[in-house]
């Protein structure tokens, strides 16, 4: 493990002089990469500094022991090793989560795709409240949602809502959300009070860039479209809204979120992009690591992950056995304690994976 710090610091180092070196500086593509690169490990190498200061510490007062101190002396340097024993202990579990493989996609922006599945009218109410969860954590946050396309139901519900959430790291938070939530409640409809179960689906796609994913113009059939709305009535007679086919992967996006075709389309193509580049992402992954699909944030979006048992209080994520009696906090946007916990789970995997 140590070694491997090391190699870190030393390329840090080496970046740091890169950097100086007016042939890079002069090349925006490269300072660029070597400043991102630079600012990754940068967390790494400081906590790395800072342990080989506390284990010097460490040595020094474990030296002052050994000479001739007064008893009040003595105890007070006993006190100091024992708390500089401590942070290295800490500092030393911090390296080793700071030397997990980092997703290159965890800084991203994501884009959200929730679906009512099971239950009908009461599905796509449920995925109303699971947006409704989604944008109070983005508010939270300080990131920026926006809706790019959805599909609306009478009674205020969503069959479908496609939105984006701009916020770096907003893909290392929400990565784990992937896969079917289950609700448990009494529908408003129900005039016996009988508790009813459905089902919603989220799917969780990091933003991508086109330096990423290249997608050809004669790749793509675009169609136009007049949007409509609740109950499917006309929001204007123009062909404003557009549906894009991606023809090699046969992937769909329609959007008509916005009045003008341009904007519809450069939201749609958006999404385009993002499910492109997730289905290559999902082929790459399942081609070299067919166990890594058991990990959290990772399994089929058609597993069970989560239920939300509205009359008692309580959800449960099915992944790591974690129950909350906070159900009327978390629909409000309040998903910290669930999303930290995802992470530790995953975090506690791949340092066994990476020992």
């Amino acid at each position: 493990m140590f070694d491997r710090l090391q190699a870190v610091e030393d390329r840090y180092d080496r970046l740091n002089d890169l950097l100086s070196d007016p042939e890079i500086i002069n090349d925006s593509k490269k300072l660029r990469e070597y400043s991102k690169e630079q600012s990754d490990i940068q967390e790494t190498v400081d906590a790395y500094r800072q342990y080989k200061s506390v284990k010097e510490q460490i040595k020094d007062a474990k030296a002052m022991l050994e000479e001739k101190l007064d008893a009040d002396m003595r105890e007070m340097v006993k006190e100091e090793l024992n708390e500089l024993e401590n942070e290295s202990k800490d500092l030393e579990e911090q390296l080793k989560i700071l030397l997990i493989p980092k997703d290159p996609n965890d800084d991203k922006n994501v884009i959200v795709e929730i679906r009512g599945a099971a239950g009908g009218d009461e599905a796509a109410l449920f995925a109303a409240t699971l947006y409704r969860m989604y944008s109070r954590y983005a508010e939270v946050n300080g990131w920026k949602t926006e809706i790019i396309e959805g599909n609306y139901t009478e009674l205020g519900g969503f069959k479908e809502i496609i939105f984006m959430i701009n916020g770096k790291g907003a893909y290392s938070k929400l990565k784990f959300e992937n896969g079917a939530h289950r609700v448990q409640r009494v529908p408003e409809t129900e005039s016996g009070g009988r508790i009813h179960t459905s089902t919603a689906t989220v799917a969780v796609l990091p933003e991508a860039e086109e330096v990423e994913i290249e997608i050809h113009e004669k790749d793509i059939r675009v169609d136009t479209f007049a949007s409509s709305g609740p109950g499917g009535q006309s929001v204007n007679t123009t062909m404003s809204a557009v549906r894009l086919t991606h023809i090699p992967t046969n992937t769909v996006v329609s959007c008509q979120d916005e009045k003008s075709q341009i904007k519809n389309k450069e939201k749609a193509m958006k999404v385009l992009r993002a499910r492109v580049y997730d289905k290559f992402q999902r082929e790459i992954q399942a081609e070299y690591d067919q166990n890594r699909k058991q990990a959290v944030g990772t399994g089929d979006r058609s597993e069970r992950i989560r239920t939300y048992n509205f009359p008692q209080n309580r959800v449960t994520d099915h992944r790591i056995g974690l129950t909350i009696q906070k159900l009327d906090q978390i629909v409000e946007g309040k998903i910290d304690e669930i999303i930290n916990a995802l992470i530790m789970d995953d975090q506690a995997k791949r340092m066994e994976q990476n020992q």
